[in-house]
């Protein structure tokens, strides 16, 4: 009797701990438990940790409540001007209401993916190719938009979505690429522009100073100089400017230093202060020297009138003709 007891006991056991295997559950804590009790969904929805349900009447679904991150398959599509580009996209989901993620949708996860390939198609096909390379953060906005609308159904919440490259064809790269090349050359020549404004603009006060000032071009030339002759060419070429040869003009202008008389050498033609131009003081003819510093002329007497009116060859020569002559 007591050994039929105890293998009754032993049997029941066994069904309990078989039945306790059986209902045992573990939720994990990023893990929510969803059960279907006979195919209906039960209100309560179990947290993590350690959970019982009847075997072979609930059915538990663990659904993960951690943020995905879903790679978008790259979607090709032609821009609002023209353009075809091939564009690839990253999107950041979590599942906030458990019960609508097993129930209002079959796979919650390829119903995301699905719509945000969509998304990604008609956002290509509204946007210019600008907006695609340089204003991604409204575009990143519009399709977080779109994707999150339905997927609030789905007991799912859209965190964030990127754009994480666009391709464009080679033909458009290099167009790209000379379009950048042209704008920054018009940029260096505008800049040098500028600068040679404000170069000759500096050129012309330092200009008007020197023009004040003509030996102060003299100096500037052998700073010139200077600065030539630092390289150690073969070649030195000098720039000789005219404003050099006006300032020598004008010094020329102004006359050479006096000389002192010197006396005349032979075959030299006379000086008119000291040849037979000059004024003599001759002998009268009454043995009377003529005074040198008298103010007015002398009377000369019949015999002078007649010898100065007589031919060279007649008349006797002075001493300075003589000297002319030989």
């Amino acid at each position: 009797m007591v050994q039929d007891l105890l293998i009754a006991v032993v049997a029941a056991a066994a069904v309990g701990a078989l039945y306790l295997a059986a209902a045992a559950r573990v939720v994990r804590q990023y893990e929510r438990g969803v059960v279907l009790r006979l195919g209906r969904l039960r209100d309560e929805v179990r947290p993590p940790g350690f959970t019982m349900v009847l075997p072979g009447v609930d059915r538990l679904r663990k659904v993960n409540m951690q943020i995905v991150t879903m790679p978008v398959p790259a979607q090709d599509g032609i821009t609002r001007d023209n353009v075809t580009v091939r564009v690839d996209a990253v999107i950041y989901f979590k599942v906030v209401d458990p019960a609508s993620a097993v129930v209002e949708v079959e796979d919650y996860r390829f119903a995301v993916s699905q719509m945000a390939q969509t998304s990604l198609r008609s956002i290509i096909g509204k946007s210019d190719l600008d907006d695609l390379l340089s204003n991604r953060e409204k575009l990143n906005q519009g399709l977080e938009l779109m994707i999150d609308s339905p997927a609030v159904g789905w007991g799912v919440q859209i965190d964030r979505v990127e754009i994480k490259d666009v391709s464009l064809p080679e033909t458009m790269k290099r167009s790209m690429a000379r379009q950048a090349e042209a704008d920054r050359e018009r940029r260096a020549r505008v800049i040098n522009a500028d600068a040679e404004l404000q170069a000759s603009k500096k050129l012309a006060e330092a200009a008007s100073e020197m023009s004040t000032q003509p030996a102060a071009l003299q100096l500037r030339l052998l700073q010139t100089v200077v600065a030539v002759a630092a390289e150690k060419n073969s070649t030195l070429v000098l720039p000789f400017p005219v404003e050099l040869l006006r300032f020598l003009e004008r010094a020329q202008q102004q006359g050479p230093p006096p000389e002192a008389v010197r006396p005349p050498e032979r075959g030299e033609p006379l000086s008119p202060g000291a040849g037979d131009g000059a004024p003599e003081s001759q002998p009268l003819t009454d043995g009377s020297p003529e005074p040198a510093d008298s103010g007015a002329p002398a009377p000369r007497s019949s015999a002078a009138r007649s010898e100065a009116s007589a031919p060279a060859e007649s008349r006797p020569r002075t001493d300075s003709e003589q000297y002319a002559r030989h």
